[in-house]
């Protein structure tokens, strides 16, 4: 008999209530149970709803061994809705472990998309939105934060970090000194009755706060990725270049083959994605 097991990836609000939407909702009241990441904050957000179901606590230190146990429930059949505390599971989240466990062992997985922080800050930044990387929590690690801050200081694309406000200081001086001053913009509380989005620089951000003055709330902050230094070409703009010229040499009778030995050596393109680039257009 088919396995009708499935794992519902439900999001839910990061702050304000009315962002649950009538999907997620009808999706809880129909599970079977609900994996949370703490069980006391999302009773509180089925009490709002008015729904009653047997939960079970899932979160970064237990999910080995809960992790074993959810999937023995969705491969008897049963369907089960895994929550956060706020936002979309598996987004900086041990609910990618889960996730992962199921697409492992052929579990139907379906996402009822909520709130996400990072897009939501990302829309809001001020900041270029077409190509971005979200980069989550850093660590707490004073020397390993500093060592992925300065792998990052060549990043073109804009970026996207949460952080606690009791480590929000070093991190936005470790900031400054990885990527100098680029434009910033903090948001702070989004959705909650003291939201704020602060746009500015990382040399001011730095000086924002102080011992005696300490940040308030979740931050998520979206940094300007680095500059373009002088004479050098996106590297998806030599890729565009070199379609348009490979595919102006095929039209006029070349093959695939040689329009991209040429067109590499043109261009400073690698030769494997350009070719797979000109077989998916045929």
């Amino acid at each position: 008999m088919e396995n009708t097991g499935e794992l519902f990836i439900v999001g839910t609000p990061i702050g304000n209530m009315g962002d649950l939407s009538p999907r997620a909702a009808e999706t809880l009241e129909k599970a079977d149970f609900i994996a949370a990441e703490d069980t006391r904050v999302t009773g509180k957000l089925l009490s709002a709803i008015g729904v009653k179901k047997p939960m079970i606590s899932y979160f970064e230190h237990n999910k080995a061994e809960r992790g074993r146990l959810i999937l023995q429930k969705l491969e008897s059949g049963q369907k089960v809705a895994l929550v956060t505390d706020a936002g979309m599971p598996a987004i900086s989240d041990p609910g990618e472990d889960l996730v992962a466990l199921c697409v492992e062992h052929g579990i139907r997985v379906t996402a009822v998309p909520g709130p996400t922080a990072a897009l939501s800050a990302l829309a809001m930044s001020g900041l270029p939105t077409q190509r971005f990387c979200f980069e989550g929590f850093l660590t707490v690690s004073k020397n390993g934060r500093r060592e992925r801050l300065e792998s990052l200081k060549d990043e073109k694309r804009t970026m996207i970090f949460y952080e606690a406000p009791h480590k929000l200081i070093a991190t936005l001086r470790d900031m400054y000194a990885a990527f100098g001053d680029r434009r910033i913009t903090l948001c702070r509380e989004m959705t909650k009755i003291h939201e704020e989005n602060i746009y500015t620089t990382l040399e001011k951000a730095a000086g924002l706060y102080s011992e005696a003055e300490p940040p308030r709330g979740e931050f998520v902050l979206v940094i300007e990725g680095a500059p373009e230094k002088a004479g050098e070409e996106d590297e998806e703009d030599r890729f565009i270049k070199a379609e348009k010229r490979a595919g102006e040499l095929i039209n006029a009778g070349a093959s695939v083959s040689e329009a991209v030995r040429t067109v590499c050596r043109e261009f400073s393109v690698k030769r494997n994605a350009l070719y797979s680039r000109l077989i998916k257009r045929e």
